[in-house]
């Protein structure tokens, strides 16, 4: 069975993701691996199962795998993400459904994985600044706290994880 790994990445962290499924399926039923580009795109036909990657900006997919999802009719698709606000597989779930909801009707979604990933220290200046300004207010400290969480991911774990899940499917 012929696989594909098509992912776009804005901080790096999706792009481990995608590599680690390569890492762990092999090269060599791999017919395409990078980002949705026209030329990928013809490549990723040949797929048996087509590997999606997306990070996480407002509780959504990128418009680019957005669009590119939208492409796809009859695929067995297995959606996998990051996010930089995370840890609750609740929510994890509600970005995969409204992910989900971008491929139409025919396309079966053969499995999921979602964890947490870094963010950018803009991102964490951001929030410093905004606790300058209100410095009791409790969800400006819980912005910070899971910025800090996430600075370590994705880690071995997630990527242990993913491999099983991806390995799991019997490619």
């Amino acid at each position: 069975m012929k696989y594909a790994v098509i992912y776009e990445s804005a901080t790096g962290n999706t792009e481990m993701l995608a590599k680690e499924i390569r890492n762990t399926l092999g090269e060599e039923k791999c017919v395409c691996f990078g980002t949705p580009e026209e030329e990928l795109q013809s490549k990723a036909e040949d797929a048996d199962l087509i590997f999606l990657g997306f990070w996480t900006e407002k509780g959504e997919c990128s418009e680019k795998i957005g669009k590119y999802m939208e492409t796809l009719h009859n695929r067995n698709v297995f959606l996998f993400g990051t996010a930089g606000f995370g840890g609750s597989e609740q929510y994890f779930t509600q970005i995969l459904n409204r992910v989900s909801a971008h491929l139409p009707e025919g396309n079966k979604v053969s499995g999921t994985y979602m964890c947490q990933g870094k963010m950018p220290q803009s991102v964490r200046k951001r929030y410093e600044a905004m606790q300058e300004k209100a410095p009791q207010d409790e969800k400006i400290k819980m912005m910070i706290d899971n910025f800090d969480k996430a600075a370590s991911h994705p880690d071995e774990t997630d990527l242990a994880r993913l491999g099983k899940a991806a390995a799991d499917l019997d490619i």
